[in-house]
């Protein structure tokens, strides 16, 4: 099952039970009949495969499976915001807002365009506001719009971190663990972290999503993504973010096998070679910039900005760049004998390299179990 087939009013008749012990109790909390409920509750059961309560003379008892899934559904219904919402709506908006339009969002979701047009129209009614704007043939989110799209993206995240709770209950291995990788983390922690994990849980999915923290950060934050691994940012600039530090990597100078520099540099001879550089902002650069005010002296050119390790190592083979990058994300050509390790890089020069989550995110046991492989992985790396 997936977390856009529920009925929401049936989630809130869920919790409106576990809250109140009663089935009529709960029906003129969420405004329905008690048979609505009654059979609302009965459609969940067979939808999750699981038996939510037992009914008893003073009421209605909650099982261990409602009680789990209860507080995934508090928070999926206070990030929805109304009972009138539909998981069809949700769907549909969903699509929308990834896809930039009614055209995109068809093809992707394999729902007619009429349909999307009527869902989104009556989830805007359902909430009060206007959700889109047109623009030429596509469409733009109204601020009201962004801010409810990435509402409804998380509900989704906790709806199916539900799921995965229920799934652990019932003793089932399974799901998928959805990870940001930055470029860091790509070339041995992330590869011994997820062998790790698999070889304990081998039925239990990872999609790993590469990107730079700028390009992670969102997802992360709408619950497309579970958790990053990478270079840790200044903690003013993420509030809404908890970050965890696994270890300090220090940053080599690099260059190609027989560059000139590769027997010896001081700070002059670094300034009259051109640099291969991530963009300014993030933590590298900044470690760069560090490292030349140690030395003293203009920082040198830097030609090109990239933050791709696949297009860094092919400049530095064929000129005489100098990169400031770790070890581990070259090893396999410095071993190969294609690159030099002409550093260290002088100064205090380190970064922090952990894992980032969303501040409020509760992680289902088999998230743990992951995040407790990254850790394993990370200290081997620092053995």
């Amino acid at each position: 099952m997936q977390p856009d087939q529920f009925n929401i009013r049936h989630l809130a008749a869920m919790a409106a039970i576990v809250d109140q012990g009663s089935v009529s109790l709960a029906a003129r909390t969420v405004n329905l009949t008690q048979p609505a409920v009654t059979q609302g509750i009965a459609k969940l059961e067979a939808q999750l495969g699981v038996r939510l309560f037992e009914r008893q003379p003073g009421g209605m008892a909650a099982l261990e499976a409602a009680m789990r899934l209860k507080p995934r559904i508090d928070v999926a219904l206070r990030l929805i915001g109304s009972n009138r919402v539909t998981a069809a709506q949700m769907r549909a908006f969903v699509a929308l807002a990834r896809a930039g339009s009614y055209a995109a969002a068809a093809a992707a979701t394999g729902v007619a365009e009429p349909s999307l047009h009527r869902a989104v129209g009556d989830l805007g009614l359902a909430v009060g506001s206007r959700l889109v704007d047109r623009r030429g043939r596509g469409v733009a989110l109204t601020r009201a719009g962004i801010a409810l799209a990435q509402r409804l993206r998380l509900a989704l995240a906790e709806l199916r971190q539900g799921l995965a709770d229920l799934a652990d209950l019932k003793g089932e291995e399974g799901g998928r663990i959805m990870v940001g990788a930055m470029p860091l983390s790509r070339a041995r922690l992330l590869p011994e972290a997820i062998a790790r994990f698999r070889s304990d849980f081998p039925h239990v999915d990872i999609s790993v999503h590469e990107g730079a923290h700028a390009e992670l950060a969102g997802p992360l934050r709408d619950g497309e993504i579970d958790l990053m691994i990478g270079a840790l940012r200044d903690p003013a600039m993420v509030l809404d973010l908890r970050q965890m530090p696994l270890f300090e990597d220090r940053p080599t100078i690099l260059a190609r096998r027989g560059h000139p520099l590769e027997k010896g540099w001081d700070a002059d001879a670094l300034r009259r070679f051109p640099w291969i550089l991530p963009p300014e902002g993030t933590p590298l650069r900044q470690l760069w910039r560090t490292m030349f005010a140690e030395l003293g002296g203009d920082l040198p050119v830097v030609p090109i900005e990239c933050g791709s390790v696949m297009t860094i190592r092919q400049l530095l083979v064929g000129g005489d760049y100098l990169t400031l990058l770790s070890h581990d994300q070259l090893a396999l050509e410095l071993e190969a004998g294609l690159l030099a390790d002409i550093g260290p890089a002088p100064g205090a020069i380190s970064r922090t390299i952990g894992l980032t989550t969303r501040a409020d995110w509760r992680p289902t046991r088999l998230q743990q179990q992951f995040m407790a492989a990254v850790e394993v992985a990370a200290g081997k790396m620092t053995s």
